[in-house]
């Protein structure tokens, strides 16, 4: 039941993500593989520097909250208790 719940929640994660992702490059926002890129280009700092605030508040806030809100929540819809 263990390795099901794991599985689940992983599942539903790389869900999320790939729609994150999917609908932050349509609305224009980067994620984190168009800017680790820059980084590689233009080093960290200058890459952070022209990343966008809404990107960045995307990156650093809703990215990471949502990710980790999903497996919270598909598993309070399965009803499986919560560690």
């Amino acid at each position: 039941m263990l390795f099901f719940k794991i599985f689940l929640a992983g599942w539903a994660v790389l869900i999320v993500a790939i729609l994150l992702n999917f609908l932050a490059v349509k609305i224009g926002i980067s994620t984190w593989y168009p800017f680790f890129e820059d980084v590689q280009k233009t080093g960290f700092i200058k890459a952070f520097g022209q990343t966008s605030v809404l990107s960045k508040i995307f990156m650093l806030i809703i990215y990471p909250l949502l990710l980790g809100l999903t497996p919270f929540l598909v598993l309070k819809l399965f009803k499986y208790p919560q560690p």
